[in-house]
């Protein structure tokens, strides 16, 4: 069985110490490629030096996540677009609003989502899209790019059924996470995921953060890594009605469309491993 991990934040500090064993660990589990967030002028230019380490397997996106929209300038849009130039960022973002914790002004939330769209319009390359307690202005704002914008993925999606709806109505994709586990606030989630169709569903981890409360025994450290994606592909199958291998080639195929991922042959060896990169704090979600 083969797995497709769409959001995992690799760049992060947490991973300094064992990120080829967190990796190899992955690929123990069944994950064969993995897209590594993007998430600020810090890190996008990180994600991609992870995926130009491991060829094939890791790929890129680049943006900046409302927590940091204040950091969008000229200067980091040309960044983000330079970035987005090479052939391993393979979507814009994590982009959108975020106004639970308003951690930079929602003005400027708005304007650094209306840039990254633009970007997107201008490269042609898939969204990778963050939303949260901002669905109205988030919708809005979609709206305004109607008919110009490629393929999108609400990632991380936890909210709820009117806001799903919105979204598979514009015919975006949905990246499901180990919030699907959380007895305390993801509950809801276990009814919705079987009205997403086949080919608009994706998983992910958002590691380090999101570590699935149902893994047992959990780790100590808490720290999520996307070997876990294979659990949550378990509950989130069980809750389709569905038999794991058939939401796992799904979720598989649906990635690899959606992002122009290449197929990973098991049968060759894994490229040449060129040494971590990354480092450094990024962003919850």
């Amino acid at each position: 069985m083969q797995l497709i991990d769409i959001g995992a934040n690799l760049s992060h500090d947490s991973f300094d110490h064992d990120r080829d064993a967190v990796l190899q660990r992955a690929r123990d589990a069944g994950v064969v490629q993995i897209v590594v967030t993007g998430a600020s002028r810090e890190h996008s230019p990180k994600a991609l030096a992870l995926a130009q380490a491991h060829p094939g397997e890791l790929f890129a996106t680049a943006g900046v996540h409302p927590h940091h929209a204040t950091e969008y300038t000229d200067e980091c849009d040309a960044e983000m677009r330079a970035l987005l130039a090479h052939d391993a960022v393979v979507a814009v973002g994590e982009c959108g609003l975020d106004y639970f914790r308003d951690f930079s002004p929602r003005p400027a939330q708005r304007k650094a989502f209306e840039r990254q769209l633009q970007v997107a319009v201008d490269t042609g390359k898939p969204l990778f899209l963050h939303q949260r307690d901002a669905h109205s202005d988030f919708m809005a704002i979609m709206r305004e790019f109607q008919g110009r914008l490629g393929p999108a993925v609400v990632h991380c999606f936890t909210g709820s059924r009117a806001e799903l709806f919105d979204y598979l109505d514009q015919d975006w994709h949905v990246g499901i996470t180990g919030w699907l586990c959380d007895e305390r606030r993801g509950t809801h989630l276990r009814e919705l995921v079987p009205s997403i169709p086949a080919d608009r569903l994706m998983i992910e981890t958002d590691a380090p953060y999101l570590l699935p409360r149902t893994v047992k025994p959990a780790p100590s450290h808490r720290r999520n890594e996307p070997m876990y994606l294979a659990h949550i592909v378990e509950e989130l199958a069980r809750d389709r009605g569905e038999e794991v291998q058939t939401t796992a080639a799904a979720t598989v195929r649906t990635t690899r469309d959606f992002f122009r991922l290449p197929p990973w042959d098991e049968a060759c060896p894994p490229p040449e491993r060129h040494g971590d990169r990354g480092g450094g704090a990024a962003h919850p979600g």
